[in-house]
């Protein structure tokens, strides 16, 4: 007998065989298990109907349609061990008997109900294979003792009932464990899948943040210093009185250079900040990467700083030559330091200085030539700035710059801060400049 369709370890899909079959191959099998049932019946049935009288053909139809129950031991295991045991003391039935406790003892009934249908399996066999064996001894057929009778009974209803019912019992729990293992291994891939995700979403973070990081170091160290180049050239087209043409040809230039630094730089950050696809990250954020990282190198040489400082990024004591260009491209810049000046770590330098230089370069683009008053305070746990600037006059020499503006700077200064745990606040004030304010932990 073979266990092929029962113990296979893959759950069939559903809908794939006839009726309530998984497989065809397990129709065909169940079927095929049937058909010699009801041959072996049938055959069987020709001595049930010596014995009990009746013509041979309705014993072999009797036989038939009783071995042809076992079509259904998938269906309902029950009942076709029931079958069998109604039909033991017909002396017919025995691979019904076989086959229906193995299914019944592989299904998912409960326990009390398999042992139930095998106990009386084997007492309706100890039974019917005592009175056969008695009969047998005492008609002569068998030529044995007394003794063997119990013997021979105990022994072919063990034969007949206990191993179909042991191997049925080890392919249903060797079933349930693979089921286990596969719904476990199916648990396991949903987490791997979900950690994968999690991983990705880290990694589109981590990309989000990097190009944003890349986009405030190039606005920082670019824009500033661009910005006063496009202010200088409008200055020297208002002020050129010597060679006029030859002035103003350059001047023009330089300010059309300046202002397409500035367009291209925006559109750089733009593409930064939107993270448009892995492509374009690729084409676009390593290289500014690069750019940006040989900007600010080329920024601290030009600050003296040399090799040996070019990745430490600008500090508060700097900030005197950086009101000193602001001053030389026309500003009035008033600068008023409160408290004890000390030594900050180098991120909170930074920050502070950058968002002074790029609170002085919103008033170059959006207030030329209106006097502006920066304020440094150095407190206890925290340091605080402020640039606040006074309205523009309305002629500027400055003005005809047209400087462009993006409205990223605001948000770099804002990000800067918060990430250090301080609090950025800007904005205009009563008499018509325009504040910005921003106090950082010390520690």
């Amino acid at each position: 007998m073979t266990t092929t369709g029962e113990a296979h370890t893959e759950a069939p899909p559903p809908g794939a065989g006839p009726w309530w079959w998984g497989r065809v191959r397990s129709a065909v099998l169940d079927v095929s298990l049937a058909v010699v049932s009801a041959l072996e019946c049938g055959s069987e049935g020709v001595g049930f109907a010596k014995d009990a009288g009746i013509p041979s053909a309705a014993g072999v139809v009797f036989g038939v349609l009783a071995g042809s129950v076992l079509v259904l031991r998938r269906r309902w295991p029950i009942a076709v061990v029931l079958v069998s045991i109604a039909v033991m003391p017909a002396q017919m039935g025995f691979l019904m008997v076989i086959v229906g406790l193995y299914t019944l003892a592989a299904s998912e009934l409960p326990r009390r109900i398999i042992a139930s249908l095998a106990g009386m399996s084997f007492v309706g066999m100890l039974i019917v294979t005592f009175v056969w064996v008695r009969q047998g001894v005492a008609s002569g057929e068998l030529r044995f003792g007394e003794w063997i009778v119990p013997l021979a009974s105990l022994t072919t209803a063990l034969g007949v009932t206990a191993p179909p019912l042991l191997l049925g019992l080890y392919v249903g729990a060797r079933r349930r464990l693979m089921e286990s293992l596969r719904e476990r291994a199916d648990s396991l891939e949903r987490e791997l899948q979900l950690l994968a995700e999690r991983a990705e979403e880290r990694a589109e973070w981590a990309r989000n943040e990097e190009r944003t990081r890349i986009a405030r170091e190039m606005h920082d160290v670019v824009a500033h210093r661009v910005s006063l180049m496009v202010v200088h050239a409008a200055a020297l087209q208002a002020v050129a009185r010597k060679d006029p043409e030859k002035v103003v040809r350059n001047a023009a230039l330089v300010g059309d250079m300046g202002r397409q630094a500035l367009t291209e730089l925006r559109e750089m950050l733009g593409v930064l900040r939107s993270g448009g696809g892995a492509e374009r990250e690729r084409r676009v954020v390593v290289p500014l990467a690069a750019v940006g990282a040989a900007a600010a190198a080329a920024a601290d040489r030009e600050r003296g700083l040399g090799d040996e400082g070019a990745g430490e990024g600008p500090c508060l004591s700097e900030l005197d030559e950086l009101i000193g260009q602001s001053a030389a491209a026309g500003m009035v810049v008033d600068l008023s330091v409160e408290g004890e000046s000390r030594s900050y770590a180098p991120e909170v330098e930074q920050t502070a200085y950058r968002v002074v230089q790029e609170a002085l370069t919103n008033v170059h683009k959006h207030a030329a030539g209106a006097k502006t008053h920066v304020r440094l305070a150095h407190r206890v746990s925290e340091i605080a700035m402020q640039v606040e600037n006074e309205p523009p006059p309305e002629v500027s020499s400055a003005g005809s710059a047209r400087l462009p503006s993006g409205g990223n700077g605001l948000v770099g200064m804002k990000e800067r801060v918060v990430g250090l745990g301080g609090v950025f606040v800007s904005g205009p004030t009563d008499a018509g400049g325009y504040r910005v304010s921003a106090v950082i932990p010390a520690a």
